[in-house]
């Protein structure tokens, strides 16, 4: 299999033309004296809203790659898929990040079940975690509720990752595995036998993105208890190590953040456990490049201030349709968006200061930052308008691109 390297991170381009500005981030940080291996990743619903393609995505990570001399590795994810979707992308993307959210929670067959009941019986009683200091005490019960919950969701993931092994070779890519769309965290226990489960499939998982306590909607901070996550990511560090041993999983396997945009205030405790620990991280950023790209578009005014302007006015009118498919990553109070009349008379620092995230800036409006966000949709819409704008004023929002990724992100995760 293809190995990742401890630190990785997903840069996800919604139009496709800021490839070169966040490798740039990235090439600075190598520069600062580490090396985060990017991934570049778009999901199928993304390409099917924007009208694109895999190929692209591919020819995106290459340019920039190519224009900038990098010499480390670097990664095209097929970010979200299934076996319905997942063809499309076999030709282009070397990371593959196995959803199986449709599966979680709905049980195998009962045959399944009592076969992993019996496999793993022998660990009944109590397990001991080396770092974990409570106990983890595991029953009969504990074996069902999990296997309940989980186990159809791991063997449809190890269907997919077969189909996949077969059609590309098992030795040209990479695997995730997504845990994070259930409706609970999952605790140390639920972890250490999913993994079990995943090694029983024969997955290679190299990164693993399970659900944390607390909310992570799209483009804004963290939303929940500071010091339970903080507990529960070491936690989760902890048993990766010991199931690596245990269950013969990757060396590399570490943890994935989702909607890992933004997440500011989590941020210290992830640095601080990544170090203490020695472990390795994925982090994904992918959905909030295009607001630096509406916030390089307002603050450069004229015409280009029209087309933000625009695009608010039309996501606000179509509140509903866009807001749809995110509900559960989003918490938007309409009564806290400005009205399209009230942004029309806006300049373009204030438009930029209220979608800019900066917590405690008078100006900043995470209602509004989140709407714009699931409405890229709109820009979609406006075509050559849009991208003709993003070509004019490309100097002025790369410098956004390269900041928010380099200084909001990468400074306060991976730099020590």
């Amino acid at each position: 299999m293809k190995e990742l390297a401890r630190f990785s991170i997903g840069i996800g381009d919604r139009f496709g033309m800021q490839g070169q500005a966040q490798l740039q981030a990235l090439a600075d940080a190598r520069n600062l004296g580490c090396t985060i291996i990017p991934v570049w990743n778009k999901s199928y619903r993304e390409h099917s809203i924007i009208h694109t393609d895999p190929s692209q995505v591919r020819e995106e990570a290459d340019r920039a790659v190519a224009a900038l001399g990098w010499k480390d590795p670097y990664h095209v994810d097929a970010d979200h898929i299934s076996l319905k979707t997942v063809d499309l992308f076999l030709d282009y993307s070397d990371f593959f990040t196995l959803d199986v959210a449709d599966y979680t929670g709905k049980p195998a067959e009962e045959a399944s079940i009592a076969r992993f009941v019996n496999k793993y019986r022998n660990r009944i009683g109590h397990l001991s975690i080396p770092g974990i200091d409570e106990g983890l005490e595991i029953t009969e019960a504990t074996l069902l509720t999990v296997a309940r919950k989980y186990l159809l969701a791991v063997q449809e993931a190890g269907k997919l990752y077969r189909y996949i092994a077969e059609k590309k070779g098992a030795e040209n890519f990479i695997t995730e595995v997504s845990m994070d769309e259930t409706d609970q965290p999952q605790g140390p226990l639920d972890l250490f036998f999913i993994l079990a489960m995943i090694a029983d499939e024969g997955i290679p998982a190299q990164t693993i993105a399970p659900k944390f306590t607390g909310r992570f909607n799209k483009g804004v901070d963290y939303v929940g208890n500071l010091a339970q996550f903080e507990k529960e990511f070491n936690q989760d560090i902890l048993v990766i190590a010991y199931a690596v041993r245990e269950f013969g999983l990757p060396r590399n396997l570490k943890l994935s953040v989702h909607s890992g945009s933004d997440k500011f205030s989590i941020y210290p405790a992830i640095k601080k456990a990544i170090y203490t620990h020695n472990a390795g991280l994925h982090l994904k950023t992918a959905g909030t490049t295009w607001l630096e790209e509406l916030i390089g578009l307002a603050s450069a005014g004229g015409s280009a201030l029209t087309i933000a302007k625009k695009i608010y006015r039309e996501a606000y009118h179509r509140f509903d349709e866009l807001c749809g498919p995110y509900a559960t990553v989003i918490d938007i109070k309409r009564d806290q968006l400005p009205s399209p009349d009230q942004v029309d008379e806006w300049d373009g620092d204030t438009y930029a200061s209220a979608l800019r995230h900066i917590e405690g800036h008078p100006r900043y409006n995470p209602h509004f930052r989140q709407l714009l966000h699931v409405g890229y949709k709109v820009a979609a819409e406006l075509g050559e308008t849009y991208r003709s704008a993003l070509k004019a004023h490309e100097a002025h929002i790369a410098e956004q691109v390269r900041e928010n990724l380099l200084d909001r992100h990468i400074r306060q995760v991976f730099i020590q």
